[in-house]
């Protein structure tokens, strides 16, 4: 199995069916699909960030299913969905649809980007949700609140209330291999923002140990990343560290950054 993606096909940690429906109705959806286009525009066009479109949906959405799963596999037991006495197969459903929508208030303005996603995700929302015949109005409605809510704590100055929430925080800074910084850096971009991500050469995500974490390893997932040097500290200590914090799952996840050239020993392993 690809463990950088997420494979409908494997067998998961949770009910999976739903979240497989959701996925390829996405996929063929010609409104959400144009969105994930149209936000790289202001982004990376306008404004020399690194990707904020398809390539980067794709990768958050793949890290945050893959890292929901994983800590399902070490008993860790979500909140969102169950407070709003969903079912648990819309755990994952919510962590799809928000990771796929997080960013599509770029199409806005890329300043206070989260805030401007809420509205453009709900008008889309209303109208996806309802080919689900599992869907009525209340879950329709519960569902929703559930995605947005992911998506506005997706950004640092809001707090996440759920787990859900918090994996959709955290995965957004797993994306951070030089992959992403590829076209600023091809224009002449050299801010912090690309250089720290060209130096991060790989980004894992693993089993851990238990889920309580009464030893040092404990936690129930591993992510791993490589740098070639130690430019990409910026994008661990600063960016990935800052999402953690108060994503109600900084207890859950530990991070190993290590410094794989050798000629470099200004830093050679980061952990968090």
């Amino acid at each position: 199995m690809d463990v950088r993606r997420y494979d409908p096909d494997a067998d998961h940690a949770f009910p999976d069916e739903r979240v497989n429906e959701v996925l390829a109705a996405v996929e063929s959806d010609p409104e959400i699909q144009t969105y994930l286009r149209a936000q790289n525009v202001n982004a990376v066009t306008r404004k020399g960030y690194n990707d904020h479109g398809a390539k980067h949906i794709e990768i958050v959405r793949n890290r945050a299913l893959r890292l929901y799963d994983l800590l399902k596999r070490g008993g860790v037991e979500f909140n969102g969905a169950s407070e709003q006495g969903l079912d648990e197969a819309d755990e994952a459903v919510i962590v799809a649809l928000a990771a796929t929508l997080h960013d599509i208030g770029h199409v806005v303005h890329r300043d206070e980007h989260a805030y401007y996603s809420i509205p453009l995700a709900a008008d889309v929302l209303d109208r996806f949700l309802q080919q689900f015949d599992y869907y009525g109005i209340e879950e329709r409605v519960r569902v929703k609140a559930e995605v947005l809510h992911a998506i506005l704590c997706h950004h640092t100055e809001e707090t996440p209330l759920t787990l859900e929430a918090g994996v959709i925080r955290v995965a957004d800074a797993l994306d951070m291999e030089r992959g992403r910084s590829r076209i600023p850096y091809e224009k002449g971009g050299r801010g912090i923002n690309t250089l720290s991500s060209r130096a991060i050469s790989n980004v894992e995500l693993k089993p851990g140990g238990d889920p309580d974490g009464r030893d040092g390893d404990g936690a129930p997932v591993l992510v791993e990343i490589e740098m070639v040097n130690a430019a990409g500290v910026y994008q661990v200590d600063n960016l990935l560290k800052a999402k953690l914090h108060d994503s109600l799952i900084d207890d859950l996840v530990r991070i190993v950054a290590i410094n794989t050239k050798s000629d470099d020993q200004l830093v050679e392993r980061i952990e968090l």
